[in-house]
């Protein structure tokens, strides 16, 4: 039997259904395929901002109940200023304060462009928290030359539980000031049984930054 090739631009198809296709038995033999278990839910992109912010309920966010389990992937955030760190914070009252105490870890390794410096994994006493309501810092002297970002993911999981504290678990990457690469590794937890329903991100360090570039995408994972 001879197999008949189809050019894909001659499907009459509408804009959702061009997202995810299947076949069925229709005439088209076209159907829109059910989304996967990641599901973006806004994407957030920065301009000389002090800050980014998801709150639920607010400009399309969704962080409550929806999905067990929230992912935000941080996508070449640059500081207005050079050598800030990258921190987020969550909140139990719609933004209106980002103060929740957390207890965390922070480990780090590095390496330099000129190849002289580098260290295994290290822990970074500065940066973790024990009950503290200050952000948590994720990102770590993140450099404000026109090349340099830092990039990474942050996991929330079950932020609308009122049984439960709330774990957190972020891994990041960024280009450090005086030219190294520093990666992260944070975990821990906010101390919690109300529901978290805003998570915030800015730059801070020995004085204050905007975001002067960066995207942040928030996405819901079902069946988690």
């Amino acid at each position: 039997m001879a197999l008949t090739k189809f050019n894909y631009n001659s499907f009459d198809i509408t804009p959702v259904a061009s997202k995810a296709l299947a076949f069925n038995s229709d005439a088209d033999g076209l159907t829109t395929a059910a989304e996967g278990s990641m599901v973006l839910i806004k994407t957030i992109t920065a301009s000389s901002d002090a800050t980014i912010s998801f709150v639920n309920g607010t400009s399309d966010v969704v962080l409550d109940n929806t999905y067990p389990a929230y992912l935000f992937k941080i996508i070449n955030v640059h500081p207005s200023v050079d050598n800030r760190d990258f921190d987020f914070n969550v909140s139990i009252d719609s933004g209106s304060n980002y103060n929740v105490a957390k207890t965390s870890t922070y480990h780090y390794n590095y390496h330099n462009e000129a190849g002289t410096t580098a260290a295994g994994v290290e822990y970074n006493a500065g940066a973790d928290l024990a009950q503290g309501t200050a952000f948590q810092e994720i990102m770590e002297n993140v450099g404000g030359d026109n090349d340099q970002s830092g990039c990474g993911e942050l996991w929330l999981f079950n932020p609308s539980s009122t049984t439960f504290i709330k774990q957190f678990i972020a891994t990041t990457n960024d280009y450090a000031a005086v030219d190294y690469n520093k990666n992260a590794y944070i975990a821990g937890y906010a101390n919690t049984t109300s529901a978290v329903d805003a998570v915030q991100f800015k730059f801070n360090g020995s004085g204050s930054a905007n975001i002067d570039a960066g995207t942040i995408k928030l996405y819901g994972i079902k069946d988690s």
